[in-house]
């Protein structure tokens, strides 16, 4: 994986011992990335996972290096999560519930598993932070916090706006939000310092299309001949950024000062359909595939809810540390297309 361009991290901060980074979710798509990133730079790094959603082999490349520690556990295990989350200089949060038809389908696990492990890891930093020793760290969060805000494209000030709760697929936002105003609190009480980071469609290599991630569900029918299926009328609107862009970002803010306590859009700000995803991705795989189209109900059940535009906005996290992404659509697509035939 390329290394974030913008900056060197190792001449930007100086670190007098070797630092300990602490991922949660370490197996999972983004952080497997980010543990190669930080094993790179020379971080010592623990990785804990209780593989529900993450993969083994997403580690595979950085399997036995001396610096990584790869813990299988539960982070709603508390004597865990203190012990571990006292060995860090860094966390990284990062385990969360993952993808539209997980979450659709098990709307209890999805609260569960979103809330109370921030409440244990905050709490844990809460306490080491009254001692004396404030550990910088980063909350992924998520662009569903916005809800159905009708706005053509959103900033982090904007109104969270949620569906029914009849509707299940609002969980993941409202669960999300919880753990914003959590990490918010600690900052406003403690002095804690802890930056919050809405993803907005992460994609890349090792992301899997089984939690309806749309970008390698294309990519896998588009190079197997088959249908690549299109829910509702394709006229969606996201935005898609590449992980190495991402990681990049989530690591300089949790290391830049001025950001804890604050939340940041993070992502690409160009949008595009999802009907033409699917014909971009049919043109850069060389396919015969055709475009079918799917209902939400038959897709999901009759009490999905979409949001049909979900664009950020970038001005807080470029002022901040000079964002911007790298790598246009085409790129990310070839990278996803290249690691399904290698695989």
């Amino acid at each position: 994986m390329e290394p974030f361009p913008l900056f060197s991290l190792n001449s930007v901060f100086s670190r007098p011992h070797m630092t300990t980074s602490l991922i949660t979710g370490g197996s999972g798509f983004i952080g497997s990335h980010l543990a190669e990133f930080l094993l790179g730079r020379g971080d010592h790094v623990i990785v804990v996972d209780d593989l529900s959603t993450g993969r083994p082999q997403n580690l595979a490349e950085i399997s036995g290096h001396e610096r990584l520690e790869n813990v299988r556990g539960s982070i709603d295990d508390v004597a865990l999560v203190a012990e571990l989350v006292g060995r860090a200089d860094r966390v990284y949060h990062l385990a969360a519930a993952v993808g539209v038809a997980l979450i659709a389908s098990q709307p209890i696990q999805t609260i569960e598993r979103n809330v109370y492990p921030t409440q244990l890891i905050l709490d844990r930093l809460g306490s080491i932070a009254k001692r004396g020793r404030k550990i910088p760290c980063f909350i992924a969060s998520t662009s569903e916090v916005y809800g159905k805000n009708p706005k053509s494209t959103w900033t982090e000030e904007d109104d969270l706006v949620f569906g029914a709760t009849t509707r299940p697929r609002w969980s993941y936002g409202v669960s999300k939000a919880i753990d914003e105003f959590l990490a918010l609190a600690h900052f406003k009480e403690q002095g804690l310092p802890v930056v919050v980071g809405r993803f907005f469609n992460v994609v890349g290599p090792r992301q899997t299309g089984a939690y309806g991630m749309v970008l390698p569900r294309f990519v896998e029918a588009a190079l197997k001949g088959d249908p690549l299926v299109v829910h509702d009328d394709g006229l969606q609107v996201r935005c898609f950024a590449h992980v190495s862009d991402v990681i990049g970002a989530v690591v300089q803010l949790t290391e830049t000062p001025t950001a804890a306590g604050r939340v940041y859009n993070i992502g690409s700000d160009t949008p595009v359909s999802i009907l033409d995803l699917a014909r971009r991705v049919i043109e850069r795989t060389k396919s015969k595939s055709e475009i079918l189209f799917q209902t939400y109900g038959d897709a999901y059940d009759e009490s999905f809810e979409d949001i049909r535009r979900r664009v950020p906005d970038l001005t807080r996290i470029k002022d901040t540390i000079g964002y911007r992404p790298t790598r246009d659509l085409d790129a990310i697509i070839d990278s996803v297309v290249e690691q399904h035939q290698n695989d």
